[in-house]
Formats: C-alpha cells, structure tokens, sequence
C-alpha cells in the first residue's frame, strides 16, 4: 500500500449540500421538484458526487442520449456474514482507524480505500494485489457495482461489522465522524453516533455470505 494522503475531491464535500438539507427541504437536483423523504441517490460520475433525484430525473438522465450520465444508487447493503479477513491480513493494510470503506473507482480502473476521519476523509492507495486477496477470500466482493458501492468495514470496539454498502451510507458515515469527532480519541457521542448509523445500515441490508460465492 502507498502512503495515504489527503483526496484531491474530499468525499464529504460531495455531501456537504446533501447531508446538511433538512428533510422537508430535500428537492431533486437536477429539476429541483419537492422529493419524499425516502428518494433515489444518484452518483454524478463526471465529479463524483452523489445527488438526490426524481424518479422522473433519475430515469432519463441515467439513460440520455444513450449514455450514462447518472448512476443509480442502490438503496439496501448486504451485510456479510463469516467474512474472512484475520487481524493481520487487516493490519497489514496499514489503515490508522479500524473503520474504512473500499470501492472500485471506474474512471481511474482502480480499487481505492477511505477512512473517515475529523478533517473529512483520507485516501488510501490499495495494491491490486492486497486487494485481490481479499476477494480471493470472500467472493462476493467481486460482485460489487463499480463506484456506487463498496465493503464497508468497522472493527472498532470489537466490532467486526462488514457490509457491501451504498456508497451514499459510506458519505453519510464520514459526515457523522467528521460532525461529532472530539479531541484525541473522539469521544463517547462519535462512537454511538457511529454504532447508530451501522445500525440504520443493517436494518436497511440483507445478510449474504461473507465468504461465499455469489
């Protein structure tokens, strides 16, 4: 793994106008009609943000001109179950916090590595080989859609949590870290507002094998 560094499009700007609306206030982004409070996330490719849609909108701008311009968000995870990593396969990837997200970026071809911390969200550069022998362990992994989820994980407090994830809940996760993180270690209300969100998460996922295949 290369050193880490900060990402030149910090993943929680891409939700600072989505995260911070109210929900009485949400309207859809590209027509700017009035949206229920449960709505289609859509992720921009062309910037990489996630914005919130129409049905409508979501249907044609997804599709237009033949192209896509918008991909559909989806709206459960899948929580995995037996999944195979041991603490020093995951120690080995050199992450500072036990909490990290892991997805395939489809316009640079490569797997990238987040983990949320008080200033926003750091990127990890993940060797095609570490990478691999993950999937090679839990192939369902390989069925991950490219940029619009990622294996979300949280082995904080003894937690072994490990979700295939809706990229806009792994937005969410680092805007409640970085809304709530408190000096050093950052403090009681970060960790249940993060055991919070998991929770929200696995009521919204199915359970899929960890280690089995798809």
């Amino acid at each position: 793994m290369s050193a880490t560094s900060s990402s030149p499009k910090n993943v929680f700007d891409a939700l600072r106008g989505f995260s911070r609306r109210h929900p009485a206030e949400e309207r859809c982004d590209l027509c700017g009609a009035a949206l229920p409070a449960e709505h289609r996330h859509l992720f921009q490719q062309s910037d990489r943000r996630v914005i919130c849609g129409c049905d409508p909108c979501a249907i044609l701008f997804s599709h237009r001109d033949g192209a896509t311009k918008f991909l559909h968000i989806p709206r459960s995870g899948r929580k995995l179950e037996n999944f195979q990593i041991t603490d020093a396969e995951w120690n080995a990837l050199r992450l500072p916090i036990d909490l990290a997200f892991f997805g395939h970026n489809s316009s640079e071809g490569r797997i990238v590595a987040y983990y949320p911390s008080p200033a926003g969200s750091t990127e990890s550069l993940l060797s095609l080989e570490a990478w691999d022998d993950i999937v090679r362990q839990n192939p369902l992994l390989a069925t991950m859609e490219p940029d619009v989820e990622a294996l979300l994980v949280n082995r904080t407090q003894d937690r072994r949590d490990y979700f295939i994830a809706p990229i806009d809940q792994c937005y969410r996760l680092t805007g409640v870290i970085r809304m709530h993180w408190r000096g050093f270690s950052g403090g009681e209300r970060v960790w249940q507002e993060v055991e919070r969100a998991f929770g929200e998460l696995e009521r919204r996922s199915i359970t899929a094998g960890g280690a089995g295949h798809a």
